[in-house]
């Protein structure tokens, strides 16, 4: 059936009350609208049906990771509050619907179901025996394991203090390590052979004690394992514990013993001596890349006809907004995309504009597949390179993030849009671009020349996508008109390092972030702070190109950043589905 049309006429206006309404913490309550006349037509109508028998997760794309200890409890993002857009008109929609016709749950398009919580353990407290790079990776990992116990082998102290000279994020690690160490052995009342209490240093999550080698341990290996190895000593710890707290003793009940490493030829071959193992999973955001937020959800096919006699439209401006409720709107995030898509139906493409109790408001999208509507003479030439256009062009968004296999557009469309406003609208001054200097294959060694120089042989892509931007605005211009063109882009485009991005401020800038899936989460920190006033920062990576040792798709910044902003006012994401380089580039991103 055809979408809901756009008032004629006016209509009454929402009340102010209903417009300066907080937004909703929890899904508890009803809203109220400032209309009687309204109120007293949606109490004598039918109950709305409902548009699934059971609530989904879509969106929720989080998934709690797994750690090596219990749990941690999960944690559920609230979206702030959102002003709501002034309406000129509001008018009530409204369709009947046969009441000989079966209200059930439709087949199409169901959203997956929600990840039930995992229960406490009930269980006794365990051991875990951390291998050195667990201490190098995350320095906070000791208050990381909840109520368990952890015990580190004297030889993992020593090459402790073997990583912790230079400048390099492992060494620093390294050193917030022993600070830590220090600190628990230093707070008062703490015993070594009883265990240091780790919570006595302000972390009342971690319940459990601190234990060293304090003593040499009695254990055999094969043969075959080099008894000077330092992995291998290890392995030989672990060894002797999981034979000695295996059996009760007096005050102590027995524990189970659990290796922890980032080492995977570590965790073999302490399977291969049948000894538990495990990997350090804290760091990772996400257990599966598949629940990472897509920024968009696909409307059932019959949204529109279930949802009718509870669905608001009004125009404003050249937008139209709909308010809808209904069990799809807990699942729903500000600045999430939805589309509706149904054969021989008008499609509607929209955005989440406003989520209060269980009402969300969607507003209609400006479409740049129109050649009226290009952005740096680029047309965008499928769904989610319009959903990822609106992005970039709306002001009142100041973070986004694209994510896409190869030639999916990311940043053609970063730039192209960044142009626009830059040179067009002013709305920034310049674009600054950098990106994660990390080879795919060998490093070719120094580079000369100065910071931006330096930085050339990495920015490829912006050289040919300004060719390709530079190229298509010159339009008839000749030569000499190109030129000027590419001069002028060029000056307002800054290629800075990533080394050099401490304590700076970036005040009006349109900063683009490429290879941003190669960032740690604490990088992409440091570069997201950046921002001052004004400021606008794009990330876009590929998950699927991961080149940093011991970042995974769980783990990287990029995914980091995707999670910790879905639902936030000023943020959007969007993961781009379908390649548009070439049907080579597309072909070979399938079955490569």
């Amino acid at each position: 059936m055809p979408l809901p049309p756009a008032p004629t006429k006016r209509a009454a206006l929402l009340s102010p009350d209903a417009l300066d309404a907080p937004a909703r913490s929890s899904h508890r309550g009803s809203r109220r609208s400032g209309d009687s006349r309204a109120d007293e037509a949606v109490a004598r109508s039918p109950q709305p049906l409902e548009l699934f028998d059971s609530l989904g997760a879509e969106g929720a794309g989080g998934g709690e990771a797994v750690r090596p200890a219990r749990r941690a409890k999960s944690s559920k993002s609230t979206p702030a509050p959102v002003s709501a857009p002034q309406p000129q008109a509001l008018v009530q929609v409204e369709t009947k619907v046969p009441a000989a016709e079966p209200v059930s749950a439709p087949a199409a398009a169901p959203l997956p179901p929600a990840r039930a919580k995992r229960s406490k353990s009930t269980g006794p407290a365990k051991l875990f025996v951390l291998d050195t790079n667990v201490l190098l990776h995350d320095p906070m990992c000791l208050f990381r394991f909840e109520e368990h116990d952890i015990f580190l082998p004297m030889i993992v102290l020593e090459e402790l203090d073997g990583h912790k000279k230079g400048t390099t994020e492992v060494a620093r690690n390294g050193r917030q390590t022993s600070r830590t160490l220090d600190a628990l052995a230093a707070a008062q009342d703490a015993d070594i052979d009883k265990g240091l209490k780790l919570d006595t240093t302000g972390h009342r999550e971690a319940g459990g004690r601190l234990f060293f080698q304090t003593a040499p341990l009695d254990y055999s290996l094969p043969i075959s394992l080099p008894q000077g190895k330092a992995d291998n000593q290890i392995l030989g710890v672990v060894h002797a514990l999981r034979d000695e707290y295996a059996k009760d003793r007096p005050g102590r009940p027995k524990q189970e013993v659990v290796l922890v490493s980032k080492d995977i030829n570590m965790r073999v071959k302490a399977r291969a001596l049948g000894l538990a193992a495990d990997d350090y999973q804290n760091d990772k955001t996400l257990e599966d890349g598949d629940l990472l937020y897509a920024g968009s959800l696909a409307l059932p096919a019959d949204f529109w006809t279930r949802q009718s006699k509870t669905i608001e439209s009004w125009q404003s401006g050249s937008n139209t907004f709909y308010r809808i409720t209904g069990p799809l709107v807990p699942n729903l995030f500000i600045n999430q995309f939805v589309y509706f898509e149904a054969p021989g139906e008008p499609s509607m493409y929209a955005r989440v504009t406003e989520i209060r109790d269980k009402t969300a408001v969607l507003k209609t999208l400006k479409d740049y597949s129109s050649g009226k509507n290009a952005v740096w003479g680029v047309n965008t030439r499928n769904r989610e390179q319009n959903f990822a256009m609106n992005l970039l062009m709306d002001p009142e968004i100041d973070f986004v993030t694209l994510t896409g296999t190869a030639g999916t557009g990311k940043t053609l469309m970063a730039l192209a849009s960044g142009l626009t406003q830059v040179l067009d609208d002013r709305r920034y001054t310049e674009i600054i671009m950098t990106r994660a200097t990390v080879s795919v294959g060998e490093d070719i060694g120094f580079l000369p020349g100065t910071e931006e120089e330096k930085m050339g042989p990495w920015m490829g892509a912006l050289d040919d996508n300004l060719e390709f931007l530079a190229k298509g605005d010159g339009g008839g211009a000749g030569e000499w008109g190109r030129a000027a063109t590419n001069e002028l882009i060029r000056s307002r485009i800054k290629v800075k390092s990533m080394n050099f991005m401490r304590g700076r401020t970036f005040l009006n800038k349109y900063v683009i972030i490429d290879e941003a899936q190669n960032l740690t989460p604490k990088q992409m920190k440091t570069l997201i702070t950046r921002a001052g006033p004004g400021t606008k920062i794009i990330c876009m990576g590929n998950l699927a190109q991961i080149d940093t040792p011991y970042l995974t798709e769980g783990s990287s910044g990029l995914t980091f950043a995707v999670d910790k902003f879905k639902g936030w006012p000023h943020g959007g994401h969007i993961t781009l589905a379908r390649g548009e380089r070439s049907r080579l580039a597309d072909f070979a991103s399938d079955v490569l």
